[in-house]
C-alpha cells in the first residue's frame, strides 16, 4: 500500500531480491504528466457550459478556463489564495465572462458542478503505464514515487480513480509538507523520504513544467526530466539554466526508458 506518511513496504516497488542499498528513484509529477488532466478539464468544462446554458465555442471557452486556472492556481501556490481560495476565483471569472455574476456561495457550488464532470473525465496519458512498467523491466530496483503540488486527498483520489495508487511508495503533496515545486525542499523532502528505506544514489523528476518541475529537480540535486508534450518553446534564460543543469528533454514518456537507464545503470 502507498504512503503518504511513513516508509513504504519496499515489496510495492521493487522484490527484495533484486533491491540494492543504492535502489535508484524516479520521482513524477501527477497532471499533465500521468494523468491528463488538461484533456479531462477542456471535457469538464465544455460539458458544464451546456449544463448553465452559456452561449459560446467550446475552444475558446477552453482556453479562457486553462488561463484562468494558471492564473489563480499560481496564486495559490504563492500563497495568496487558499484551495479553496482559487477554485472560486476561476469560476467566479469564467462565469462572469459569460454573464453571469456569482457570489462566494455560489461559485464554491458552481465550482462544485464542475468538478464532477471533470472527475468524470480523468484519464491516464497512454504512454504513462507503459514508460512506468518499461522502467521496471529495465531496471528492477528501481523505486517510483510522486511529487504533486495541491492538496493531498484530492491528489489521492485520483490515483485511487484511475487505479495506480500503488505503484507508487509515497505521495509527497505540497499541502501536506507545506512548501511547493519549485522550492528544492520539496524534492529534497520526497528523496528523504525513500532514504528512510534504503539510501538513494541517483534521483529523477519527471514533470511536465520545464522550471517548476526539471529546473526545480535539477536545482535540487536530481536528474531533471522535461516532458514537453505540447513543443513549449522556453524562454532563453529557462533553455540556458536547463543546458547547464543537464535537464532532459522528452516529448513523450514512451523516450523515458530510455533517456533514464543509462544514468539508473551508472
Amino acid at each position: 500500500m502507498t504512503s503518504v506518511d511513513g516508509p513504504a513496504d519496499p515489496a510495492q516497488t521493487a522484490s527484495s531480491s533484486t533491491v540494492s542499498p543504492a535502489s535508484p528513484l524516479v520521482l513524477f509529477d501527477l497532471d499533465d504528466t500521468l494523468m491528463a488532466h488538461r484533456e479531462a478539464v477542456a471535457a469538464g468544462i465544455a460539458l458544464h457550459m451546456r449544463e448553465r446554458a452559456y452561449v459560446g465555442d467550446d475552444a475558446p471557452a477552453q482556453q479562457l478556463w486553462h488561463e484562468l486556472e494558471e492564473e489563480h492556481y499560481h496564486e495559490y501556490l504563492a500563497g495568496r489564495l487558499t484551495f479553496e481560495g482559487q477554485r472560486r476565483a476561476r469560476a467566479r471569472d469564467f462565469a462572469l465572462a459569460h454573464g453571469d455574476e456569482l457570489d462566494e456561495l455560489a461559485a464554491g457550488a458552481w465550482f462544485d458542478r464542475y468538478f464532477e464532470r471533470y472527475r468524470e473525465s480523468w484519464t491516464l496519458h497512454a504512454d504513462a503505464l507503459p514508460a512506468i512498467d518499461r522502467l521496471g523491466d529495465e531496471i528492477p530496483e528501481v523505486r517510483i514515487g510522486i511529487i504533486t503540488n495541491g492538496e493531498l486527498d484530492f491528489q489521492l483520489a485520483k490515483l485511487d480513480r484511475l487505479g495506480i495508487r500503488d505503484r507508487f511508495g509515497h505521495v509527497i503533496a505540497s499541502g501536506t509538507v507545506g512548501v511547493t515545486k519549485p522550492d528544492s525542499e520539496i524534492f529534497e523532502l520526497a528523496v528523504a523520504r525513500f532514504a528512510a528505506e534504503r539510501p538513494v544514489s541517483w534521483a529523477a523528476y519527471v514533470g511536465d513544467r520545464l522550471a517548476t518541475d526539471a529546473i526545480g529537480a535539477a536545482r535540487a540535486g536530481l536528474v531533471g526530466v522535461w516532458l514537453n508534450r505540447f513543443g513549449v518553446e522556453p524562454s532563453a534564460d529557462e533553455a540556458d539554466e536547463a543546458a547547464a543543469a543537464g535537464v532532459i528533454e522528452i516529448a513523450s514518456l514512451d523516450e523515458l526508458p530510455a533517456a533514464l537507464t543509462p544514468r539508473l545503470r551508472r
